[in-house]
C-alpha cells in the first residue's frame, strides 16, 4: 500500500470549494500507476518514500500560446515538473498566479519545470491574455474539455481547480495540492523533491 507522508489537513473535501473552483463532472479514466487517495478529505497530500510513488499516464496537449504546437510531459525528462491546472475564469487561479511564477523563477535552475494545464477556457484569447498580463514564464497545455487530465487517473478529482501536482525526476507523484497556494507553501516542497538523492530516484 502506498504510504502518505506528512499529510496536512487543510480542509475537509467539502471546504475545498472555498479555495477552489468546481467545474463539471470528474473524468473517469485510467492513467499510469498513480492512484489518487485523499484520506479524510485532505487537500495537501505528500507521497513517500519515492520508490512507492505512482506515475502519471501520457500527458500531452496543444501549446496554449503557440497554436499547432504540442507540449508533452515527456519533453521534460529528468526534470522535476510542477503541474498546475488553471483557468482565467477562476478567482483562486488568478490569485495564486504570481506565487507560482515566483516559485518557477526561484527553482528553475534546480532542474524544475512548471507546466500549466488551462481548462474550461473556450475563448483561447482570454487565456492567452491572462498569461501575458500575469507575465507567466512557463508553458501551458490548452485543454478546454480537460481531456489531458485523464493522465492523472480515474480517481483524481478533476472538478477541483486550481490543482497543483509536484512530480519527481522520474515523473512520479510526490505531492498534490487541491487548493490555492502561496509561494511559501510550494517552494520548500519543490526544493525538497529537487534535492532528493539519486539513490531515491
Amino acid at each position: 500500500m502506498r504510504k502518505v507522508f506528512r499529510a496536512t489537513v487543510a480542509a475537509i473535501c467539502g471546504s475545498v470549494l472555498l479555495t477552489s473552483c468546481a467545474t463539471g463532472d470528474d473524468a473517469v479514466a485510467t492513467g499510469g500507476t498513480f492512484d489518487f487517495v485523499s484520506p479524510g478529505g485532505q487537500t495537501r497530500i505528500f507521497y513517500d518514500p519515492p520508490a512507492e510513488r505512482g506515475t502519471l499516464g501520457e500527458l500531452t496537449g496543444e501549446d496554449l500560446m503557440n497554436e499547432g504546437e504540442t507540449i508533452s510531459l515527456d519533453d521534460y525528462e529528468g526534470q522535476v515538473v510542477v503541474l498546475n491546472v488553471w483557468g482565467q475564469w477562476c478567482a483562486p487561479c488568478r490569485s495564486e498566479a504570481d506565487d507560482l511564477e515566483e516559485v518557477h523563477e526561484a527553482t528553475k535552475d534546480l532542474g524544475v519545470q512548471f507546466l500549466g494545464i488551462n481548462v474550461r477556457d473556450n475563448q483561447r484569447d482570454k487565456a492567452q491574455d491572462f498569461v501575458t498580463d500575469q507575465q507567466i514564464g512557463y508553458p501551458s497545455i490548452y485543454d478546454p474539455p480537460m481531456r489531458s487530465l485523464l493522465a492523472l487517473g480515474r480517481n483524481y478529482p478533476t472538478s477541483v481547480v486550481p490543482t497543483t501536482v509536484v512530480l519527481d525526476r522520474e515523473h512520479r507523484v510526490a505531492a498534490v495540492y487541491l487548493t490555492e497556494l502561496l509561494a511559501e507553501d510550494l517552494q520548500p516542497v519543490v526544493e525538497r523533491v529537487a534535492a532528493e538523492p539519486d539513490s531515491e530516484q
